[in-house]
């Protein structure tokens, strides 16, 4: 099988020592976003395995999301990304 090289690391390691790859992200076109996914992304992004550019026209989202989430994320941790938990946490 061929994998063809795109821009960028196709691994990097994180801060808690584990590995992430490109095949960790969630799909192109992803509609349906849980906390993980949307971590996951930013992840992505912060570690340099994809380019804040690249992540916004693959996952079609506006520059607010993405900030949004990266807020919630260095806040809350993963928890500031379940929209059960928002009420809580804008109380805070």
């Amino acid at each position: 099988m061929y994998l063809r090289k795109g821009p960028g690391p196709r691994v990097v390691t994180l801060p808690d020592g584990s590995q992430m790859t490109r095949a960790d992200l969630p799909p192109q076109g992803t509609t349906r976003w849980v906390a993980r996914r949307k971590a996951l992304v930013v992840m992505g992004v912060e570690s340099g395995l994809i380019t804040l550019d690249e992540a916004i026209e693959r996952y079609e989202l506006s520059q607010e999301e993405y900030d949004s989430w990266a807020t919630a994320i260095s806040t809350h941790g993963t928890d500031g990304l379940k929209t059960t938990l928002i009420q809580q946490f804008r109380h805070q």
